[in-house]
């Protein structure tokens, strides 16, 4: 039968096939095929001869093709056939569609749709055929449809839309998405296809999600990008938060929320990620849509534009050259706009409450660095591009002069700092996760800290050191570059050096290569003729002999370890024996001994960094101190007779004509005093062993000379007179002379030198009484000298000018002075410490030492001397300091204080709080994290031995506020005359400080704001400087519980009542709502305050209208649902309107008020401006709405829009008018008053007459224009909106023409006046004759 067939289509004989087939049944037909394509023979051939016998224009011919067509497509689908007979088949049904009926191709294309529907597609090869038959249905001009006729185009469109409505099977997906690339759609088909494929992404297997997305990107060529791109991000969005869910423990409500493992997730993420990279770089309009979409939606919500998978998927990007900048660019701009918001609305609680917190950016990134573990090697790479990329770009900048701002790294505050910070977080867990990288990093790092000498860079040696703690072993690999980097020593800053040799000390420790290396350089650099470079020598050996101990040194207990990765920070050692160890540092003592004779600088580092050496290195104090001995030995009169008892001369020397210090003497003695006290303290706690006495024997002869040389320098010190050192009254102190030089030099040293001697004698004296003695009398030699200093150098200068030298006191001194001074209350002291509390000038000296040390380490993080820089220990000594000045304070009142006998300068009492004052902030900024710590310590009543777990942080504080808010109302209840303005001011700041401690939600933060107001509710001071400070503690405070608009508003109406009206002749009501305006602080005091909170009010206001706008434009584009989102943005529309309206109306207070000229005024004019142009960024968000049909207009808008055009535009005018007069007024009374003056001084003063007024009118055409652009786009909104929004304005005065109606009024009165008077005077000259003279004035009063 099928030879029969073949023949007869062989032949050409149509007639015959045709009749033959129609014999035949379709079974018959259908079973034929089958056989043929099972066995894979002839099958083309037998097909195509069916088709030969099967003609179109008959009926019969149709419906058997239709069976052929329906029966092939099973046949393939079913997966019995070869590949390739499958693929033959497909072929030829394509290449015959073209002949099919129109209703023949709607019943196949039907059929397709309903298979696709019934989940029957199971291979999807049968698929190949649906594109051809679309694409001729689409050409078909008429077809059946329902009750009527559509066009081919329309039919299908139709077909596509059913087909997306339906439910597909998941295992089709790809199968249909691979079809859909060869149908020709519309961008409307497209869309439907593209949502449909998207929204099947939950349904399927995950490891199908590649292949389905890379036909997506295949299809998207056609267009449709931005739907596609936002639905990967999104789906992959979801699954993210799904996995934190389940992490978290947080349990979903969703059905499909079972998530995946983790790494399955992440590699799939990679793979998707690596196919749209692939796509970008083969259409590049792929990778534009994906910036313009990233940019559009970084207004509106955040959290879906920068989650992990995204930011993983633009890293990857940026690595094609062509987006590398508009990536990076994005990225940085996004950081640091997450920052400012989030600095914006955690200082406003009103922000807080109306805006939900944004997305956590930065955890993001770090999240996407955690993740790059799963494969992402394509993200590396541009991750630490970007790391490096924020430590450039918002590192530390060199302030003038080169100078470098201090930064405290606990506490990064701004922005820029934490950008920085996030850099440097990136590239160190980057480094941590990826081998391949690390040594690229950690070259870059070393390449920064080298080459960039110029700027600061804190930041790159904080990286470094972390990187080195984090893997100290894992560097020995990279050893080399750290050695290459050694090499450059020689030419970096001293702290460059310093902080490079400190971070990668632990490394030293195992690396026998690298200490070798670095020694070789350190002594090149201390023969260099760079006294830099020398510095820098000793800064290196001084660390190492720190860090290289000497077996049997105090403290060195791990010797004996072997070593950890985690162990390379502590003291361990490695390779290296004891007595390798005290060789080397034998050596590179005596090394550093050439310093002694080098310059002052390199003495000085080498004496401050000695003790420390021997604090570490015990078995070095033999060596050290014979080498300090010998020293002082060059500058001590042996002669127990002579007077002074050192030799001053040797410490100075002459250059060039000009006198230098050449031996910091006073800085050696303290080194002394410093080593002796540790090494008398240690043999209390370790005794001697016998096999080590011998040396003992050694170290303390040497210890016995210095103790007894110190004891000699005392008593002579005390004998001496300032005449002994040529520095009696009649010195020379200017430093224009060589013998003024010479004398502050002898003066300094001598002045360190009693200080050193007096911690000697306090410090060795067991509260002996005869010590004591001497402190005092070595104190009054130093009183006195210091006094001299400052009334010679005091001369023509002001008095701030003459700053005190920087003490030689040690901070843990000056801590156990202060203890010793005010709270010993032991029995056995009692009498001994009587000698030291006698002398008031004794204890104002120590109170104002501690206040220098409290200062140093507020401004830099770190004192001076030993343990200034040891955080552990500053904040030991601090907490005791604080200890000491709270009960001092607090317990002797400075009012009982004061009347006593009048002393010079600041007392007691007041050097205790400004102390108090800088501990509290320096604890804030540069001790967050031992905040409790800290509270617990002071405690007086406990004296610091509290618990100090589950302090709360509130309520201690809460205690300290009300104790100094005691004494500020002890202040303000006492008479005018007592009342010290100074003290009031501290407290103030005091409480301030301390109230930012306080959680704002707290029932004490709420005690403290109504304390605050109704302080400056209820007292009525003239201090202008209180009231600022107070004033602005109170809207700090306010600004934390709610927007301050009310209280701005009650302010400006009693700065209205206090000033007066700019018409003079109306009278204002007296009302009162804060005693602390009055005439003397409401302008300019309480008028700048309340300006600049509005302007705070203002930018928040501005801030929110932007964010609205960005969330209209992005919902616009991102979801349909308006209706719902716009019920979203109306709270915060009412909050806008509420705090513009409020504004206004305190606006409309100041703008009234008879403002003195100046800079208020200025100011007021500029915040003017500012309001018109924030109401008209409202309108244009309204006239924005209304073109994107997702807004309409509240009544409480229009409410505000009529206050503008009744209470404020026209005030603003008449303000206008009254600035301008008063401007006249005080130009022609400053001209007038200098006439009698010479000429030149008279046209000074016009001149900066004239620039003032120019300069203060200046906002006055800005602010004109901001109100006329207000009223223009009020106009527009009125169009769109079909409101009548302009029948609350009134009509605008021409500024260039101006007419005063009452001035207008009175001249016409005046001239009606004048007529009458002419005529009764015309009347009475009929009558009388009179002379041409008489009649003169009449025509000049006619003129005029």
């Amino acid at each position: 039968m099928d030879q029969k067939i073949l023949d007869l289509a062989a032949t050409e004989d149509l007639q015959g096939l045709q009749q033959f087939l129609q014999r035949m049944k379709e079974q018959e037909v259908g079973a034929l095929i089958t056989r043929h394509a099972l066995k894979g023979k002839e099958i083309g051939m037998l097909v195509r001869a069916i088709f030969k016998g099967s003609p179109c224009f008959q009926n019969e011919g149709v419906c058997r093709r239709l069976f052929v067509y329906k029966h092939c497509m099973q046949l393939v689908e079913s997966g019995d056939l070869q590949s390739d007979i499958a693929t033959d088949i497909i072929g030829l049904l394509m290449l015959e569609a073209h002949q099919l009926p129109g209703a023949t191709l709607a019943e196949l294309a039907s059929l397709y749709v309903d298979a696709i529907k019934g989940g029957s597609i199971l291979n999807g090869k049968s698929l190949d055929l649906f594109p051809t038959i679309l694409t001729v249905l689409a050409s078909q001009e008429s077809l059946n449809y329902g009750g009527g006729q559509l066009n081919g185009e329309e039919y299908k469109k139709q077909l596509i839309n059913t087909l997306c409505s339906s439910r597909w099977d998941p295992k089709c997906v790809i199968h249909l998405t691979s079809m859909f690339r060869d149908v020709p759609v519309s961008t409307e088909e497209l869309q439907f296809v593209m949502v449909k494929v998207l929204r099947m992404f939950p349904k399927l297997d995950l490891q199908e999600l590649p292949p389905l997305v890379y036909q997506l990107l295949l299809l998207s060529s056609k267009g449709c990008k931005k739907t596609l791109l936002e639905g990967i991000i999104t789906f992959f969005h979801q699954q993210d938060q799904l996995q934190k869910e389940e992490q978290t423990g947080t349990k979903s409500t969703e059905l499909e929320a079972v998530t995946v493992p983790q790494d399955q997730l992440r590699h799939i993420e990679g793979t998707i990620i690596l196919h749209i990279v692939f796509a970008i770089k083969l259409d590049h309009d792929l990778g534009r849509e994906l910036i313009r979409y990233l940019k559009a939606g970084q207004q509106g919500d955040t959290s879906r534009i920068l989650c992990s998978f995204n930011i993983a998927l633009m890293l990857s990007v940026a690595r094609i050259h062509r987006f590398e900048e508009q990536v990076f660019d994005f990225l940085k701009t996004s950081i640091i706009k997450s920052f400012k918001d989030g600095q914006f609305q955690q200082n406003s609680k009103f922000l807080q409450d109306l805006i939900p917190g944004q997305c956590n950016v930065p955890e993001m990134i770090l999240e996407t660095v955690t993740n790059s573990v799963f494969g992402w090697d394509h993200v590396t790479q541009s991750l630490v591009q970007l790391g490096f990329i924020f430590m450039d770009s918002f590192g530390p900048k060199a302030g003038p002069f080169g100078k470098v701002s201090e930064t405290n790294p606990s506490a990064a505050k701004t922005p820029a700092q934490q950008t920085c910070r996030l850099g440097a977080k990136i590239l160190l867990e980057t480094f941590k996760v990826h081998e391949p990288i690390r040594s690229e990093i950690l070259e870059q790092v070393l390449n920064r800290v080298v080459t960039k000498t110029m700027s600061p860079i804190n930041h790159y040696i904080d990286l470094l050191s972390d990187i080195v703690t984090s893997a100290p072993l894992i560097l020995l690999d990279s050893s080399s570059k750290v050695i290459e980097a050694f090499d450059h020593l020689s030419y970096l800053p001293l702290s460059t050096v310093q902080g490079l040799l400190k971070a990668v000390q632990p490394l030293l420790k195992v690396s026998m290569s690298m200490k070798d290396s670095l020694i070789l350089v350190l002594r090149k650099a201390m023969f260099s003729s760079h006294l830099d470079s020398r510095k820098s020598a000793v800064a290196g050996f001084l660390l190492l002999l720190k860090n290289f101990k000497v077996l049997g040194s105090l403290a060195s207990s791990q010797c004996t370890q072997s070593l950890t990765a985690s162990q390379v920070q502590v003291d361990v050692h490695m390779r290296y024996n004891a007595s390798a160890n005290e060789a080397l540092c034998l050596e590179i003592l005596g090394s550093l001994r050439r310093c002694l004779s080098q310059q002052v600088d390199v003495r000085l580092m080498l004496y401050e960094g000695l003790f420390d050496v021997l604090r570490r290195n015990s078995q070095l104090a033999n060596t050290i101190l014979q080498t300090l001995l010998s020293q002082l030995k060059r500058y001590y009169e042996v002669e127990e007779d002579l007077l002074p008892p050192v030799k001053l001369e040797g410490c100075i020397t002459t250059q060039g004509g000009q006198i230098y210090l050449q031996e910091p003497l006073a800085h050696l003695l303290c080194c002394i005093q410093n080593c002796l006290a540790w090494c008398k303290q240690s043999l209390l706690h370790c005794p001697r062993s016998d096999e080590n006495e011998d040396d003992d024997d050694e170290e303390g002869s040497f210890q016995h000379d210095l103790e007894e040389q110190l004891d000699c320098i005392t008593r002579r010190m005390i004998k001496s007179e300032l005449e002994d050192f040529e520095l009696d009254k009649s010195a020379d102190f200017s430093l224009a002379s060589n013998v003024g030089i010479k004398n502050n030099i002898y003066a300094v040293l001598v002045m360190g030198v009693y200080e050193v001697l007096m911690e000697h004698n306090f410090i060795t004296s067991n509260y002996s009484m005869n010590r004591f003695e001497d402190v005092i009398s070595l104190f009054n030699r130093y009183h006195k000298l210091s006094d001299l200093l400052k009334e010679k150098s005091g001369k023509g200068k002001s008095p701030s000018s003459s700053k005190t030298a920087r003490s030689l006191l040690t901070f843990s001194f000056v801590s156990c002075l202060l203890t010793a001074l005010f709270r010993d209350n032991a029995q056995s002291h009692e009498e001994s410490l009587s000698v030291l509390r006698s002398s008031n000038e004794f204890m104002r000296y120590a109170v104002s030492v501690a206040l220098q040390k409290i200062q140093q380490l507020e401004e830099t993080g770190q004192a001076d001397g030993p343990d200034g820089q040891n955080a552990e220990k500053t904040f030991k000594y601090l907490c005791e300091i604080t200890r000491v000045l709270l009960w001092r304070y607090t317990s002797i009142p400075s009012a009982v204080e004061e009347s006593g006998k009048k002393e010079k300068g600041r007392t007691i009492s007041l050097l205790c709080l400004e102390g108090l004052l800088r501990i509290f902030n320096t604890v804030q900024q540069r001790y967050q994290n031992k905040i409790q710590q800290f509270l617990s310590a002071i405690d007086v009543v406990s004296d610091g031995e509290g618990e100090q777990e589950n302090i709360n942080i509130t309520e201690k504080a809460a205690f300290h506020i009300r104790q100094f808010q005691r004494s500020l109302v002890t202040q303000l209840s006492g008479d005018e005359e007592d009342f010290n303005s100074k003290e009031a001011q501290l407290l103030v700041s005091i409480l301030s400080t301390l109230s930012r401690l306080l959680e704002p939600t707290s029932e004490q933060f709420g005690q403290m704001l109504t304390w605050t107001v109704k302080i400056c509710k209820e007292n009525n001071l003239e201090d202008v400087h209180f009231c600022k400070g107070l004033m602005s503690m109170m809207f700090s405070l306010h600004v934390q519980h709610k927007s301050p608009v009310s209280l701005l508003q009650e302010m400006s109406r009693d700065i209205h009542s206090r000033l007066g009206d700019i018409d003079q002749d109306i009278e204002i009501e007296e009302q009162s709502h804060f005693a602390m305006v009055n005439t003397k602080t409401a302008a300019p005091t309480v008028v700048q305050l309340v300006l600049c909170q509005a302007e705070k009010v203002l930018d928040e206001v501005d801030w929110l209208i932007t964010k609205l706008k960005g969330q209209l434009s992005s919902d616009k584009e991102l979801t349909d649902e308006s209706s719902q989102v716009s019920t979203a943005r109306e709270p915060v529309e009412k909050a806008i309107v509420l705090q513009l309206g409020t504004l206004l109306t305190a606006f409309h207070e100041l703008i009234q008020t008879s403002i003195p000229p100046g800079s208020c005024v200025d100011i007021l004019l500029k915040e003017l401006g500012k309001m018109y142009s924030i109401l008209t960024s409202l309108v244009k968000y309204y006239i924005q709405g209304y073109t994107g049909h997702v807004a309409h207009l509240p009544a409480r808008f229009e409410k505000l829009v009529k206050l503008s055009g009744s209470h404020l535009t026209p005030q603003c005018y008449a303000f206008i008018t009254y600035v301008q007069n008063i401007q006249s007024e005080t130009m022609s009374f400053g001209g007038g008053a200098e006439k009698k003056k010479d000429k030149k001084k008279e046209m000074a003063a016009i001149t900066a007459a004239t620039a003032r007024v120019l300069r203060e009118t200046k906002p006055i055409p800005n602010l004109i224009f901001a109100i006329e652009q207000y009223e223009k786009f009020l106009i527009h909104l009125t169009k769109k909106s079909k409101v009548n929004l302009m029948q609350y304005m009134k009509l605008s005065t021409s500024r260039d023409f101006r007419i005063n109606a009452a001035t207008l009024d009175a001249a016409l009165q005046e001239q009606e006046a004048e007529e009458i008077q002419d005529e009764a005077d015309d009347q009475s000259n009929i009558t009388v004759d009179e002379n041409q003279e008489n009649r003169e004035p009449k025509k000049k009063r006619r003129k005029r």
